[in-house]
Formats: structure tokens, C-alpha cells, sequence
């Protein structure tokens, strides 16, 4: 054959591959779209070119939505007389009978597919999953039993366990998962903790966790391992009730011999994030009681004192963290290994104490440390927070933009950026906030991304309809107050910005900035009524999604409405698919609709 011959050919394969994939393609989204007939036309070409694809299940599945059921009957049977023919063929003959009422004739057909893996016990993973694909639970069940009676190597008990679930035999399936445990065959305690956690939810009283807790409580009677005390501890942890969990913790730890103090230390960190603040101290005094390594005493002393400072009250307690710092420094010394210490305490003095001359001296202390790059970026972004706050734009801006160039390729170097930008944007500079925030739009971080797009669309919109930009100084500037934690202020110069600036683009944006202020004042009926009017005047806004998802949680979290939050997180389930709150949204929504378990798709 020629040269020219040869691409001629190739170029003729290529073509009709391109035709072939488009037909693929228009043909699943007639089947997608409901539109079988046509859908059909497509199947009955692509299976006419190549018998053994996989297309046979579609083209069935199209003449069945059909009701052409001897029409399925008659591709079906032609399949299964080949060579080397699937025993799921005989599945998809039953259930094809199955719908016509078959029943006997159904059964026939199961049975055979039962046989082959008789025949051949490897068969057992794809059958059974066959007749689970139809929901035929019971046959499944069985041919996973018959394969792992047939070849002792042949593993499907996750697979058995789960199905006793989805019919609802929770018993069943706890037991089999359980002795799985406790035999320690070919267990893989996070595969258990995901195949449970799809029946079980957060609320305690729900009747699948109450059976869990009671099986698992009696096994651990019954034969004391530490494994029970890790299932207990992850229930309760799901649960929310933390103290249990670290009852089980302490146990675990008291009893294993070298038990590492990181699970404690992990559970400590969601008690704090989840605010059970007295738990969480518990669990940090616990580990410091008990470590012996200087940075995990450090971390934890460092927890503590952040707790202590979020639920301080007066001068009082502000006065015995300050010395409770200064305590820890004189005890572990100010060097490279305390940076986190000194910066905590660094921005102590400047957010809380508002003591901005202390912070900037401690930290000027640091820069004589030996300290490896990411360090020395960790200190200057602290130092910048801290110049920023007392509105030292400059030196701050210094600082993040050679955190930004040290730090390229790394989050804390696209956090650097932002806060150039966030800066630039307090100190008035939009243009050049803009230039940053163009650069981060595509940034690697959804968080940083998502900031920068909404900051970005902030200053392009406003200074487009406003030449002199005077809202969106005053904008900045509460946005700044805001940062300085004087939150009344900032709710009183936004309160210019809608009173002065009504109708104009900036007002959503107002609305949205003076609602946080309020529910960080605890003012929760202010910024629901801020939050509505975004919903009720702003719709198709870009700030829709926020204030959706912070009104949902205003109902649940602060006015113990969470019949009220239902409806807001699901037009975000189902109407902004694409948001950031997409996630937390469902969740809370299954939740709060009592559903079993969480299955995350």
C-alpha cells in the first residue's frame, strides 16, 4: 500500500470514528431527555456496527421504556448464545420478563446467572452487582454468600454488609461489619465508617445510632478492645457530643501502649471549630498534661489561649491571658521553635488589646531567628496584618508583596496577594486592588478565588457607574473598620452608604457587609431583615448565594428556626448548583430534614 494510500485510510478510520462518537453522544442525550424513540433509531445503528459493545444495555433499556418487551427478548437471547456470553445477560433477561410479569420465567433467568457463578465463583462480583443494579437486593446477597462459599479468596463482605443496609436489616449489617472488626480480615476501618455512615445522622436519638451504640457497647463488654472505644469515639464525634468522644479517646490512649496523641489533639480541634469551647479546653489541658514534645504543648497551650480570648469578657481576663503569654515565653524562650507563640501573642496585643506598638516590638524581636522561608513569610504576613490594622498602608503593603514574591507557588504567596489587593482596596487605590484581583481569579485556593472574584466585581461595577467613587470610599473604609473589630462604627458608616446611595449597585453589597456586623453583635433581627431585602430586591445578583446560605443559618444557628432555614438552603441546592455553599447547603438541608445518613455525590 502507498504512502498516500495509507493516510487515505487513516484519514477515512478517523472520520468515521468522529461520526460514530457523535452518534454516541446525540443518542445518550435522547435517552437522558426522555426521548427513547429516537434515542432507539441511534442504538439500533451503533449496536447493528459493533454487536458486542456495550451498547446492547441501552438499546434494551430504550425498547423496554418502549414496552417493546420481545423486541429486548430477541437482542437479549442473541447475546447470550455468543461465545464467552455474560451471565448479567441472564439478569437483564429476567428483569426484562420481570416487567411483563413473568415471574416464573424471571426466575428461570436468575437462576442461571446464579449457576454461572456456580460454575465459575470469580463471576460473583459481577453478578452480584448486576442484580443489585435492579435492585434485586435478596439475589444479590445470595450470590455474593455462594462466591465466598466457593472460593474462600473471594472478598465481598463490605459488599453483603452494605446490602443488609439498603433493605434496611440494620442489625445485620452492624454485626457483619462488627465481627469484620473484630476478625481484623482484610479490614479497612475507614471502609466501615463510610459504609455506616450513609444510615446514621447527627442526632443521637435516631434509631440506627442508638442500635450502633448498643452493639458496639456490648462487644466491648463482651471482649474489651480498643477498637470499640474508636467506633464509639467517631459516632460521638458525628453526634457532636465531644465530651463522650474524648471519654473514649482517654480510654484508648490510657490502654494502648505508645498511643499517639494526635487523635486527641484532632478532636480537640473540631470541639473549638464547633465552638464546644469547654470541651476543647478540656482536651487541650489533657495534652499538655500529657506530652512530652514541646511543640504539641505549645499548640495546645496556643488553642487555649485563643479560646480564652474568644469568650473573654472584661479587662480582667484580658490581663491573665496577657500574662499566661508572657508566662509561656519565659518557660519555652523566644526562638525559632515559638514563633507561633510570639505572633499569637503579637496579634493579641494589636486585635484585642489594641496595644499596636507592643505587637510591632515583639515581632521586630523575631526577625533576628534563624527561620526557614515559610517562616519568615508566616512572620512578615503577621506583621503586615498588623500594620494594616493600625492603617500603616505602606509598610503593610511592603510586607505582603515580598511574602508574595517569596512565596510564589505556595497559598500564603496567593494570600499575600490578596491582602495587596485588600489593602490597596482600605487605602483607596482601587485600580491597582483590580490588577491584583485579575491575577487571582484563577488562583489554585476556591477560597482566595471566590473572594477575589467578588472584591474584584465590587470595585469594577462601582467605579464604572460612579466616576468620584464616593460610596464605595465609604464602603472601604467600614469594610476597614470592620477588619479593626469596630463593628458600630462600621454599621453606622454603611448606614450612610444606604441611606445616601439608594438604588445604586453598591447597596446589595451594603446590605450584606452590615448583616455580618449584625450577627456578630448578636443583633440576629437586623440582619435577617438585611438579608431578606438582598433576597426580595437583589435575586439574580452575584450575592444571592451568600446571603441565601447566611440567612439559612441565621434561622437554624441563632433564632432556633430551622423550619424557617429549610426553604433557603434548598434554592441553593436547586437553584445555584454551581455555588460555594452547594455542599454545606445540602448537608445542612438533610439534616435538618431528618434524612438517614449524608451520601455525598
Amino acid at each position: 500500500m502507498s504512502v498516500t494510500k495509507a493516510i487515505c485510510c487513516l484519514i477515512g478510520l478517523l472520520f468515521a470514528f468522529q461520526v460514530f462518537s457523535q452518534e454516541e453522544i446525540l443518542a445518550q442525550q435522547y435517552f437522558d431527555g426522555g426521548e427513547f424513540g429516537k434515542a432507539l433509531a441511534l442504538y439500533e445503528k451503533l449496536y447493528e456496527t459493533n454487536p458486542r459493545s456495550s451498547y446492547i444495555r441501552q438499546l434494551v433499556a430504550c425498547y423496554q421504556q418502549l414496552e417493546q418487551y420481545d423486541k429486548a427478548e430477541e437482542v437479549l437471547q442473541q447475546a447470550s448464545t455468543r461465545k464467552n456470553a455474560s451471565p448479567l445477560l441472564f439478569i437483564e433477561l429476567g428483569y426484562n420478563c420481570g416487567l411483563q410479569e413473568k415471574k416464573e420465567e424471571a426466575e428461570a433467568y436468575y437462576n442461571k446467572a446464579i449457576e454461572a457463578v456456580i460454575q465459575r465463583p470469580a463471576y460473583a462480583y459481577t453478578v452480584g452487582q448486576g442484580f443489585q443494579d435492579k435492585n434485586l437486593l435478596d439475589r444479590a446477597i445470595t450470590t455474593y454468600e455462594k462466591g465466598k462459599e466457593l472460593d474462600s479468596k473471594i472478598n465481598v463482605d463490605y459488599q453483603i454488609a452494605q446490602l443488609y443496609g439498603e433493605k434496611g436489616d440494620m442489625d445485620k449489617m452492624y454485626n457483619s461489619l462488627l465481627d469484620l472488626i473484630s476478625s481484623r480480615k482484610n479490614t479497612n476501618l475507614s471502609t466501615v465508617r463510610q459504609i455506616i455512615a450513609r444510615f446514621i445522622s447527627e442526632d443521637p436519638s435516631n434509631p440506627n445510632n442508638v442500635l450502633l451504640r448498643k452493639l458496639v457497647l456490648k462487644r466491648a463488654q463482651d471482649s474489651p478492645n480498643t477498637l470499640w472505644n474508636e467506633i464509639l469515639s467517631w459516632l460521638f464525634v458525628r453526634q457532636r457530643q465531644y465530651d463522650r468522644a474524648f471519654s473514649q479517646e482517654k480510654a484508648i490512649f490510657n490502654r494502648r501502649e505508645g498511643a499517639s496523641l494526635q487523635p486527641i489533639a484532632d478532636l480537640g480541634l473540631q470541639a473549638m471549630n464547633d465552638e464546644d469551647y469547654e470541651v476543647a479546653i478540656e482536651v487541650f489541658e489533657f495534652i499538655i498534661a500529657h506530652s512530652s514534645a514541646s511543640a504539641l504543648q505549645i499548640g495546645a497551650q496556643l488553642y487555649t489561649l485563643n479560646i480564652k480570648t474568644k469568650i473573654a469578657r472584661n479587662s480582667d481576663d484580658y490581663r491573665q491571658i496577657d500574662q499566661q503569654y508572657q508566662k509561656l515565653l519565659n518557660e519555652y524562650g523566644k526562638d525559632e521553635n515559638t514563633l507561633s507563640l510570639q505572633i499569637s501573642y503579637a496579634k493579641f496585643l494589636a486585635f484585642t488589646v489594641n496595644d499596636l506598638t507592643g505587637a510591632e516590638n515583639l515581632l521586630d524581636e523575631c526577625k533576628d531567628l534563624r527561620l526557614d522561608p515559610h517562616k519568615e513569610a508566616q512572620l512578615k504576613m503577621a506583621h503586615a496584618d498588623i500594620l494594616l490594622y493600625g492603617e500603616k498602608f505602606n509598610r503593610a503593603l511592603i510586607y505582603y508583596s515580598q511574602v508574595q514574591k517569596m512565596m510564589k507557588n505556595d497559598v500564603i504567596g496567593q494570600e499575600a496577594r490578596f491582602k495587596v489587593a485588600q489593602a490597596s482596596f482600605y487605602k483607596g487605590d482601587f485600580n491597582w486592588a483590580l490588577t491584583q484581583l485579575k491575577v487571582l481569579r484563577s488562583s489554585a485556593s476556591q477560597l482566595i478565588a471566590n473572594d477575589a472574584m467578588q472584591l474584584s466585581l465590587l470595585i469594577s461595577d462601582n467605579m464604572q457607574e460612579d466616576s468620584t467613587n464616593t460610596a464605595l470610599k465609604l464602603y472601604a473604609k467600614a469594610d476597614l473598620l470592620s477588619y479593626q473589630q469596630k463593628h458600630e462604627e462600621a454599621v453606622v458608616l454603611l448606614d450612610s452608604v444606604l441611606n445616601n446611595h439608594r438604588g445604586e449597585s453598591l447597596e446589595d453589597e451594603a446590605l450584606l457587609k452590615q448583616a455580618e456586623l449584625y450577627v456578630k453583635q448578636k443583633d440576629y433581627e437586623k440582619a435577617e431583615f438585611n438579608y431578606l431585602r438582598i433576597i426580595e430586591f437583589y435575586p439574580f445578583d452575584i450575592l444571592i448565594d451568600d446571603a441565601l446560605y447566611a440567612l439559612a443559618e441565621l434561622y437554624e444557628k441563632h433564632l432556633e428556626n430551622p423550619e424557617k432555614a429549610l426553604p433557603y438552603y434548598e434554592k441553593i441546592i436547586f437553584e445555584h448548583q454551581d455555588s460555594i455553599y452547594f455542599i454545606p447547603a445540602r448537608k445542612a438541608y438533610r439534616k435538618l430534614r431528618g434524612d438517614q445518613g449524608e451520601k455525598e455525590t
